[in-house]
């Protein structure tokens, strides 16, 4: 008589285990049992009332980041690699680019792989110190990056507005403005650290931000005027940079269509005009990026606003939302400029044409800013 095995075998015990970790998540287990005893300290209250995250949430998450991490560690890499090697990429205003890449290159660099490590274990893992260390570099990379888009605005508006009447940007003024933004930054997000607002594991428990629950007047200042200093500031002056350079703009246009009217003539364009065409063409891709940096940091905003002000229950699924928008935007820039920069484009292809599927593109734009390219040409 044949004696038939009992073993169950590993598809079994794979199916086993995973209807384990649903019943969990069907239990009276919350989503901070499996945080670590030393970090219970960081856990607010309101989180106890939630059961744990389906493991399919954390799942695709990690996977998220892990793709979002890698195109923004492979984007931002090219772009700091072509602007800083390719000579007619060198300006005063490519600076600032560069420096936005780098900001984007770190954030993904240093945030994703501990988050889908976090993602894999299914809380975070590293301990309180790397918790501290790890929100504040996000809050850092974050502000670096609005503030060197403020200052792209700035010099559009500059260059577009004040036309030949403007101060060009030299490379010691941009270099200065870099460590401006740094200093200012890093001084706002490291006040955290030292004791005003304070840094805590987000509710999937899988990465590290500010802490909205705390209702101390302490930590409700620290975010109310940290969002004034990295978001509404940086808004405002970006608004007002771009209202009056659509102004000029059209301004411009319109007195050339009416020259044009009076000369019987298509069109006036020079070579000058051309230069401003492809000012004006910046300014666009600067205000695409621009905005799709704020549609990446305002679901964070919100979520923040949410719990110092207790307008909305907030779950651990809403935080995920918080957590993909943020990084995303570290992806964003270097398709922008692969797509809308000439000169980057052909950098690129004389470096990896393996990337492009069609001939070389045409060198036709730059990069660089007016006044840059005003003090190339020989003075009359």
């Amino acid at each position: 008589m044949a004696i038939t095995s009992l073993d169950p075998g590993p598809g079994a015990a794979a199916l086993q285990a995973w209807g384990g970790q649903m019943a969990a998540f069907g239990s009276n287990e919350t989503v901070v049992d499996k945080v670590l005893p030393e970090m219970l300290h960081l856990i607010d209250p309101h989180w106890h009332q939630f059961p744990p995250m389906n493991p399919l949430w954390h799942g695709l998450l990690g996977f998220v980041i892990g793709v979002l991490g890698f195109i923004s560690v492979t984007g931002n890499g090219m772009v700091v690699y072509i602007f800083t090697t390719t000579k007619s990429l060198k300006t005063p205003s490519n600076i600032l680019v560069v420096n936005l890449a780098f900001s984007d290159f770190l954030m993904m660099f240093m945030m994703a792989p501990p988050m889908v490590i976090n993602c894999y274990n299914e809380t975070w893992v590293f301990g309180p110190l790397a918790c501290q260390l790890y929100a504040c570099a996000g809050s850092l990379y974050g502000c670096v990056s609005i503030w060197t888009m403020t200052m792209i605005a700035f010099d559009r508006y500059n260059v577009i507005v004040k036309g030949i009447a403007a101060k060009p940007m030299t490379i010691n003024g941009a270099l200065l403005r870099v460590f401006g933004i740094w200093a200012f930054s890093l001084a706002w997000t490291i006040a955290p650290l030292f004791g005003w607002g304070r840094y805590v594991p987000e509710g999937n428990m899988t990465a590290c931000g500010t802490d909205y629950f705390d209702q101390s007047f302490s930590n409700r200042s620290y975010i109310l005027l940290y969002s004034i200093a990295c978001y509404y500031a940086p808004l405002f002056l970006i608004i007002y940079s771009y209202f009056f350079i659509v102004q000029a703009v059209a301004a411009h246009e319109k007195a050339m269509r009416e020259q044009a009217k009076k000369m019987n003539v298509a069109s006036l364009r020079s070579s000058d005009a051309a230069n401003t065409s492809a000012e004006c063409k910046l300014a666009k891709v600067a205000l695409m990026t621009i905005s799709l940096w704020f549609m990446a940091w305002t679901p964070y905003l919100v979520i923040n606003y949410a719990g110092i002000f207790k307008t909305m229950t907030i779950s651990p699924i809403v935080t995920i939302w918080g957590s993909v928008f943020a990084k995303a935007n570290a992806v964003y820039n270097p398709i922008v400029y692969g797509i809308s920069h000439p000169k980057y484009r052909a950098a690129l292809y004389a470096r990896f044409p393996g990337l492009f599927c069609q001939s070389a593109p045409e060198d036709n734009g730059s990069v660089a800013s007016a006044a840059t390219a005003t003090e190339e040409k020989p003075s009359a």
